[in-house]
């Protein structure tokens, strides 16, 4: 065997390691979760609505794919994505399934019914309408994703505090939902429940870690919990006004 073939193979044997760590569909659903910011090992485990064992062994299989890092504080173990490369490699992989896959569409409808894109609101509109003014941008993700990262100017909404929170978010202003991605249900239970409230509302057609990734203005809440909810708080105010 040639060095060149030698080379052919142990080149395409580390890109088959990318590939084989990606090819569990756990290990995707952890790394859309990552993508909204930094977890705990316990966190991702009920999100994922894994045992701690198995959330564990995937964690590891993907940090022995250099996808995602590690961090220890105390007792528990963090987890972050290596880089913003990770989450352009999933989106890619959603892209090919969206194009290549007839059975994908056929799973989405039978989850979220007629969902057609003409209601929803492109990342760009979104930025435009913005900058203008005359709209409120509702995160309809938890509070703690919401710290870790948002769209700049949104309010926190979590889907869960939303009926409570109704009679702060007045009438005649404009709504878009955004929550984790386009396969996210967060931001269309959001805008089922302000249309049903006399609201007008529309989603977001993808979600914070592809506005992120396009570069456009996002903001944080560093530390979780009162200053969320006083945050939540100023914002419910300015939507009123």
């Amino acid at each position: 065997m040639n060095s060149h073939r030698i080379f052919k193979d142990r080149l395409y044997g580390q890109f088959a390691r990318i590939g084989k760590a990606l090819g569990n569909p756990h290990r995707l659903e952890l790394l859309e979760l990552l993508a909204q910011g930094e977890r705990s090992a316990e966190e991702l485990a009920r999100e994922s609505g894994t045992s701690m064992a198995n959330a564990s062994q995937h964690l590891q299989a993907l940090k022995e794919a250099g996808l995602v890092e590690a961090r220890k504080a105390g007792l528990f173990v963090h987890y972050r994505l290596a880089d913003a490369s990770v989450f352009e490699l999933c989106r890619a992989l959603r892209h090919v399934a969206e194009r290549r896959l007839a059975e994908l569409e056929r799973i989405v409808r039978e989850h979220f019914g007629d969902r057609t894109n003409a209601e929803a609101v492109s990342m760009a509109e979104l930025l435009t309408r913005a900058r203008k003014g005359g709209i409120v941008i509702l995160d309809a993700r938890p509070a703690h994703e919401f710290a870790a990262g948002h769209i700049a100017g949104a309010l926190s909404v979590p889907v869960e505090e939303m009926r409570h929170r109704l009679h702060k978010l007045p009438k005649n202003k404009q709504y878009v939902a955004y929550c984790r991605g386009p396969y996210c249900i967060y931001a269309d239970q959001a805008v089922e429940l302000l249309r049903a409230n006399g609201r007008r509302a529309q989603r977001l057609l993808e979600g914070f870690p592809e506005w992120k990734a396009a570069g456009f203005p996002i903001a944080t809440a560093p530390n979780e919990g009162t200053e969320v909810t006083n945050r939540g708080a100023r914002r419910d105010k300015e939507a009123r006004s």
